[in-house]
């Protein structure tokens, strides 16, 4: 489509049209960001973007990130000028009702075209930065025929202010990765007010000095932002293009002020913008001269699909393409023959040190894989099987050097993940998971898999002390919908898990892991017995009077509890509880089975005692940390906090002789 302004000017003002009526029948929402990068929004879909709307998953497309989630009304209008199935006008009407996949912002998993979950502000941007990793390195694999496009950003103020913007960008600086480009809505207001209330930096210096090109346009002016747009293009870094805008342009009262970010313009307001605007439609009606003009926006994009489809049909790595892109493990994929080794030749190893030796039988055979840590590679041991440096100079590797930047790898996995074809993998201490929540929040949200490998997971840490040993990150994680916790007892386990969460299509995963040695209590062949969430390790052989419910390191020690419980006649069950979220998954009987009403149930965990309750009962036993941890020796916190069986048997016995 030609940059004509007279054609363009109606575009960008039926969005303004679609923003305001839908916040207004809402009576909530945020239609200022919407009205006031209109015409950047328009000059990017129909002169920049590739895109085709009959294809929403075509591998090949660019990605567009509304990082200025609140700003929803904005994708949501492009989605539906530009000819998606959806939504429709009934869902726009709809916006931020139960019934309408319009949300108030905007969630990947209701509608196609919506390439992330974005409102929790800056993690837009840092998932795009993982967008365009995962498009550099399979260009690398698979060649510009079948993987050439590029990522684009529209961001507010506060993405800009957030802290994982500057981890972000550092990131993307540092690895050159110059398809991504961020238009930024510099329209200099927040809720508050002006932005000179709570920020005085050089944003355009900042992004400079991080290794980013730089440039400004009139966000109002369509040549102006055409020329910016294609300036960020041919550039080989990645772009800030500053798109100097009013906020809620077109509201003759309002515009300019922070009375448009987030409340609706009131209906007086609303019809002096359609005065304004010469907009004479009623709303929700586009008129079809317009909306034509918008359906032509796609063409060029679905031209290149079919180029691009051509080109897939013609490589030799047509299967291998699809099934990465599909997310589905090669075929055979098994660690069967690594758990059979281990079964031959068991290991008393740490479980991080565990999860490295089943990287090393996964890496090889699964080229998805992209790993990473947050500046502790030696600690997390996440770099194993041979896999290469993820760098400017090469984006065929497969490991990520993240620097200190927890919160900011952990969304770029996100992005990865998101963006299809990879499988990423990263790792720091669990107590870090802190730093990173924000981002495992939205991955649980979104569906993505990601494997977060969390060293470090108690007490049995030592020296570094209670600022470094989780307590009640544990039962925090696991009261997060949609994300599995698993905390295996050894090697065997640690296999299984890995297992289990490269196979989860649909949901992220904590694989929490000791620092210490673990001996390997699983000692014969058989199914993947972590699949079912617990499972009974050892079975009573007195007459069965309690069950010992426990967790990683903890699983050793409730075997030492039983052991000392057989001999005093007390029959003593073991349940290795490996993740919580699949074992409420399993059949009602199975559960029942484990967990008998007739039995005392014992928690054991180095950890806060939350949660356990609901397994345990109120007429059960939960040993666990319920305050801060300490500075010293492992083998010293462990005896100081009660983890030796001969503290935990004589409460067992009291309980049982109340």
């Amino acid at each position: 489509m030609s940059l004509d302004a007279a054609r363009l000017q109606p575009m960008a003002n039926a969005i303004r049209a679609l923003s305001m009526d839908a916040v207004e029948a809402a009576n909530s929402g945020h239609p200022g960001m919407p009205m006031g990068m209109a015409d950047v929004a328009t000059v990017l879909f129909t002169q920049h973007l590739k895109f085709d709307p009959s294809a929403p998953h075509w591998a090949d497309r660019d990605r567009f990130v509304l990082s200025a989630g609140h700003g929803s009304m904005l994708i949501y209008s492009l989605l539906y000028l530009t000819g998606y199935a959806a939504p429709t006008i009934d869902d726009i009407r709809n916006f931020r009702q139960l019934s309408s996949p319009c949300a108030g912002h905007p969630e990947n998993f209701l509608l196609d075209g919506v390439e992330c979950t974005t409102g929790p502000l800056g993690q837009g941007i840092a998932m795009a930065v993982g967008m365009a990793m995962a498009e550099r390195h399979l260009n690398a694999v698979f060649g510009d025929d079948l993987v050439n496009h590029r990522t684009w950003v529209i961001a507010g103020d506060g993405c800009l202010m957030e802290g994982i913007n500057h981890e972000a960008i550092g990131l993307a600086g540092h690895l050159g990765l110059g398809h991504l480009n961020v238009l930024w809505d510099d329209n200099r207001i927040t809720i508050d007010g002006a932005t000179d209330l709570s920020t005085s930096e050089d944003i355009k210096a900042r992004y400079a000095a991080t290794g980013w090109h730089v440039t400004e346009c009139d966000g109002h002016d369509f040549a102006d932002i055409d020329r910016a747009l294609a300036e960020a293009k041919a550039d080989p870094r990645p772009s800030l293009v500053a798109c100097r805008t009013l906020i809620g342009k077109g509201a003759p009262n309002k515009q300019g002020t922070s009375a448009t970010h987030g409340s609706p313009l009131g209906a007086a307001e609303v019809a002096a913008a359609r005065e304004a605007l010469g907009w004479t439609a009623a709303p929700f009606e586009i008129p079809s001269e317009i909306l034509a003009d918008w359906h032509m926006a796609g063409e060029p994009g679905r031209r290149a699909h079919g180029t691009w489809a051509g080109h897939l049909e013609a490589s030799p790595r047509k299967a291998e393409f699809e099934r990465r892109m599909a997310g589905g493990l090669p075929e055979g994929f098994s660690l069967d023959a690594h758990i059979d080794a281990l079964l031959a030749n068991p290991q008393k190893i740490a479980t991080r040190k565990a999860s490295e030796i089943a990287l090393a039988a996964i890496n090889p055979q699964l080229p998805d894989t992209i790993g990473g840590s947050a500046d502790l590679t030696g600690s997390n041991n996440t770099l194993a099987g041979g896999i290469g440096t993820f760098a400017k100079d090469d984006y065929s590797g497969r490991y990520v050097y993240y620097g200190i930047r927890e919160f900011g790898m952990a969304a770029a996995m996100n992005g990865m993940a998101l963006h299809g074809g990879v499988i990423p993998y990263g790792g720091t201490f669990l107590v870090f998971t802190d730093y990173a929540r924000g981002a495992i929040r939205l991955s649980a949200l979104q569906h993505c898999r990601v494997v977060y490998v969390m060293t470090h997971d108690s007490i049995g840490l030592g020296e570094d002390g209670p600022t470094h040993q989780p307590v009640e990150h544990l039962a925090s994680l696991r009261a997060m919908p949609n994300l599995l916790v698993m905390r295996p007892a050894d090697a065997v386990e640690t296999a299984e898990c890995w297992q289990i969460a490269l196979e989860q299509k649909d949901r992220p995963t904590v694989l929490a892991l000791t620092r210490q040695n673990l001996p390997q209590l699983r000692l014969e062949a058989g199914e993947n017995l972590s699949a079912k969430g617990g499972y009974r390790l050892k079975a009573a052989e007195a007459s069965r009077k309690v069950v010992l419910l426990a967790t990683g390191s903890e699983v050793e020690l409730a075997m030492a509890c039983a052991a000392q419980l057989e001999g005093q006649g007390v029959g003593a069950d073991v349940v290795s509880m490996v993740c919580t979220e699949l074992f409420d998954e399993q059949p009602a009987d199975y559960r029942a089975d484990l967990l008998p009403q007739d039995a005392l149930i014992v928690s054991v965990e180095a950890a806060s005692t939350f949660g356990w309750q609901r397994y345990t009962g109120t007429t059960g036993l939960n040993i666990g940390i319920d305050s801060f941890g300490a500075s010293a020796p492992a083998g010293d916190l462990f005896a100081h906090f009660g983890f030796a069986a001969d503290k935990i048997v004589p409460q067992i016995l009291n309980k049982l002789n109340a």
